[in-house]
C-alpha cells in the first residue's frame, strides 16, 4: 500500500478522507470495584495480555491509562518475525503485512577509501534468511498495531475497553485477603476547568504494571532499574524527503568517517522514512541538552553523515532524542519470603533498551504472550497458582539476554569505522557479520525457555530436530486433508490459551491397524489416564483444553474423510457438527515437504506438545502414552475444576 504521498495522517490508510479516520473519544465510565486482573498501562505489554484475557467472558480484566486517548503515533515501530507470527494467532498479521514496510535488504555503507570524507556502499544483504520464519520483518506505526489490539478486545468474549485519564497514586498488598490482595487508588480529572480530582479505589486478584520505564507499579513493589548507560545520545525522527540517497527504500547503515553513524529505516506508505541520528558523546553523568535539538539540527547531522548525497526533508512527522541505556528490574513481580506473586511487571517497566535492534515493543509483547495463557489457566481454574512462578523464572533471563546483545549492539553501532585515526573503531565487516549472526536473536526466535515443567529435558528431541524445546513452534507448509487448502501448520496456535497436540504419523498407512496416531487417539479417547479425559471439565468441547491434530505423509487424496478417527474430527457444539479441520497432510506438489523441513522422523513419527503461546514444551514417542499423561498432569489440574469460558 502507499499513502503519505500528501503529508502524514495517523488511522487507517484505507479511509481516503483522514477526516474518516479519526475515531470518536472514549465513552467516560466509571471504574469497577473488584477485577480479576487489572493492567496498568495501554502500551504494547498491557494490549497484548488484555486481548489474550479477553477471551475469556468470565475474567473480569481491567486496562487503564494516564492518557486522555488512544495513542495516534508511535515509536516503536519494528516488528519482528516472531511478532508477525503471535499477530497471526490473534487474527491481524495479514493486515499489519498489508499495510506494512518489509524489511527485505539492509544496505551497508562506509567511508570512500578514495574520498573519505564521503559514505560508499560496502554491501547489501538479506534481511531476513530462508525459511527462519514464514513471517517477514516488517515496519508499522506502533499506533495501529494498537488499534488492531483494541479491536480484538472489544470483539472478544470479555468484552474489554480501555478507562483512559487514570493515574495510579498508590498500590498496596494484603496477603490475609486471599480473594483481592491488592487494592490500587487512581486519580483522574473530573473537571477540567477547576482541575478538579477524584480518587477510585479498585481491588483486584492480579495486577500487571505495563506502565513504562517509569513505572509507578514497580515503585509501588519496591523493585527497581538497575544497569548502566552508554553516555550516548541519538536523535530520531520520521520525515517525508526528496534525495538522491539510492538505499532510501532499504534498511541502512551508514557510517561516516568523523561525522557519526546512522540508520535508516523505511516506513510503511511507500515515501516516508525514519532515521536515527548518532549525536555526540555524552560525559559521565551528562544528560543530553533537549533545548538545544531540534528537527533542524538532526537535519543537518543527517546531511553531514550521508556526503555525497543529500536528504531534503518536506515533512517531519514525529522526531525525538534519546540516550542509550540498558536496565533490568531486580524482579519482574512481587513474590518474596514464601508469598505467591500477585502483581507483576512487564514491558519497560521491568527492562529497557536502545530501540535500534528493534526490541521494545516485541520483547514487550511477548513478556504478556507468556504471562497471558498462564493467568487464564489460574482465573479458569485449570492450573495451580504456582504456574505463575514459571513468568519470572523464563522472562527475566530472555531480558537479560536481550540486554547483553542490545549493549554490545550499541557499543559497535556507535563507533566510528576502524582506521589509522580510530584505532578503537569497528571494521565495518566485523560489524556486517555482528549483524548477520545475530539475525535470529533480531527476529525474536532465539528465544528458548530452559528445561522446567513447562519444557521438557529433549530426550526423544531426535524425532523432531527442527522442533526445538523451549523454542517457538517452527511453522511450515501443510495441505488440509478435507479441503486440500494449502496453509501453515503453525497458524492453528491461536490466541485462546489452548495446549496443541501434534501427531506426525510415521510411515504406516493413515488409520490403518498398525498406525501408531490411530493407537494414540485410541487412547486420548477411551482411557481414563488420557489427558483429554483427565483434564476436559465435564461439559466442555472435547478440544477446550487441549487441542490434538494430526499429520501424515500420504497426499491428502490417498485417504477418506470418514476414516478419520474421531479424536482429530470430533462432533462439537450445541449443534453437534465436525470439525473437519485437523488433519493435514505433506505438501507433495510444492515440494516443502513439512517432515524434511522440521526434521520429523518418517518411520517412528512423533508427538510434539505445543504450548499456548506457540513454544515447544515437549517431543515424544507416539506410543509414550505414560509420557503424555506425565506431561500434563504435572501442571494442569483435574477436571473436576470448572472451565469458567
Amino acid at each position: 500500500m502507499q499513502f503519505h504521498v500528501d503529508g502524514f495522517k495517523p488511522g487507517d490508510p484505507r479511509f481516503a478522507d483522514p477526516q474518516d479516520r479519526v475515531i470518536p473519544p472514549p465513552i467516560k465510565r466509571p471504574l469497577p470495584e473488584q477485577v480479576d486482573v487489572m493492567i496498568v498501562g495501554c502500551g504494547p505489554a498491557g494490549l497484548n495480555l488484555a486481548a489474550q484475557l479477553a477471551q475469556f467472558g468470565d475474567i473480569k480484566t481491567c486496562i487503564v491509562d494516564q492518557k486522555d486517548d488512544r495513542l495516534l503515533v508511535g515509536q516503536a515501530d519494528g516488528i519482528a518475525c516472531r511478532t508477525l507470527e503471535m499477530f497471526q494467532a490473534f487474527g491481524f498479521a495479514d493486515q499489519v503485512k498489508q499495510e506494512a514496510y518489509w524489511v527485505n535488504e539492509t544496505a551497508f555503507w562506509k567511508p570512500n577509501a578514495d574520498a573519505p570524507a564521503e559514505i560508499a556502499r560496502s554491501s547489501k544483504i538479506q534481511d531476513v534468511e530462508d525459511d527462519l520464519s514464514e513471517m517477514p520483518h516488517v515496519i508499522i506505526n506502533q499506533a495501529r498495531v494498537h488499534d488492531m489490539y483494541l479491536d480484538v478486545m472489544r470483539q472478544g468474549p470479555g468484552k474489554v475497553e480501555p478507562i483512559y485519564s487514570r493515574k495510579l497514586i498508590d498500590l498496596s498488598v494484603d496477603h490475609s485477603d486471599s480473594e483481592y490482595p491488592v487494592t490500587l487508588s487512581f486519580e483522574r480529572l473530573v473537571n477540567y476547568s477547576q482541575y478538579t480530582l477524584e480518587t477510585e479505589v479498585v481491588k483486584a486478584r492480579y495486577v500487571v504494571g505495563c506502565d513504562g520505564a517509569r513505572s509507578s507499579v514497580r515503585k509501588a513493589i519496591g523493585r527497581e532499574l538497575v544497569g548502566d548507560a552508554l553516555n550516548q545520545a541519538w536523535g530520531v525522527m520520521d520525515v517525508l524527503v526528496e534525495t538522491d540517497f539510492p538505499d532510501i527504500r532499504l534498511k541502512s547503515v551508514i557510517q561516516s568517517n568523523n561525522e557519526g553513524n546512522m540508520l535508516i529505516i523505511p516506513r510503511e506508505g511507500g515515501y516516508m522514512v525514519r532515521l536515527y541520528i548518532e549525536l555526540d558523546k555524552l560525559a559521565a553523568n551528562e544528560r543530553v541538552s533537549r533545548d538545544k535539538i531540534d528537527p533542524a539540527y538532526l537535519i543537518a547531522a543527517a546531511n553531514r553523515i550521508m556526503q555525497p548525497y543529500v536528504v531534503d526533508v518536506k515533512e517531519v512527522a514525529w522526531w525525538s532524542v534519546y540516550e542509550i541505556g540498558q536496565r533490568l528490574s531486580t524482579a519482574f513481580d512481587n513474590a518474596e519470603d514464601g508469598l505467591p506473586a500477585c502483581v507483576f511487571l512487564a514491558g519497560d517497566a521491568c527492562h529497557t533498551h536502545s530501540p535500534k535492534a528493534g526490541q521494545g515493543l516485541n520483547t514487550s509483547v511477548n513478556d504478556t504472550w507468556n504471562l497471558g495463557w498462564k493467568m487464564a489457566h489460574v482465573l479458569t481454574g485449570l492450573a495451580d497458582e504456582s504456574l505463575l512462578e514459571s513468568y519470572s523464572f523464563e522472562r527475566q533471563s530472555v531480558a537479560k539476554q536481550l540486554i547483553d546483545f542490545d549493549r554490545e549492539f550499541s557499543s559497535m553501532f556507535s563507533k566510528p569505522p576502524r582506521s589509522d585515526a580510530h584505532p578503537d573503531g569497528v571494521d565495518p565487516a566485523e560489524f556486517q557479520r555482528y549483524f548477520q549472526q545475530f539475525g535470529h536473536f533480531t527476529a525474536g526466535t532465539a528465544i528458548q525457555y530452559a528445561p522446567s515443567k513447562l519444557v521438557g529435558t529433549g530426550k526423544h528431541q531426535a524425532l523432531a530436530s527442527g522442533q526445538i524445546l523451549g523454542k517457538r513452534f517452527h511453522s511450515a507448509p501443510v495441505i488440509r486433508h478435507a479441503d486440500a487448502k494449502p496453509m501453515q501448520l503453525g497458524h492453528c496456535v491461536l490466541a485462546d490459551a489452548r495446549w496443541h497436540v501434534f501427531l506426525f504419523a510415521g510411515n504406516q498407512a493413515p488409520m490403518s491397524a498398525d498406525c501408531r496416531v490411530k493407537a494414540l487417539c485410541d487412547f486420548w479417547a477411551d482411557d481414563a489416564q488420557s489427558p483429554l479425559k483427565a483434564h476436559t471439565p465435564e461439559g466442555a468441547a472435547s478440544d477446550a483444553v487441549i487441542d490434538v491434530r494430526g499429520v501424515f505423509q500420504a497426499p491428502h487424496q490417498a485417504f477418506e474423510v470418514n476414516t478419520i478417527h474421531p479424536v482429530l474430527a470430533p462432533i462439537k457444539g450445541k449443534l453437534g457438527l465436525r470439525d473437519y479441520e485437523k488433519v493435514f497432510c505433506t505438501d507433495h506438489k510444492s515440494g516443502q515437504d513439512i517432515y524434511d523441513m522440521r526434521g520429523i522422523n518418517r518411520e517412528m513419527g512423533c508427538a510434539v506438545i505445543v504450548r499456548p503461546d506457540q513454544y515447544v514444551a515437549e517431543v515424544l514417542p507416539l506410543d509414550d502414552f505414560a509420557g503424555l499423561s506425565h506431561f500434563f498432569a504435572g501442571i494442569l489440574l483435574p477436571s473436576s475444576a470448572s472451565l469458567k469460558r
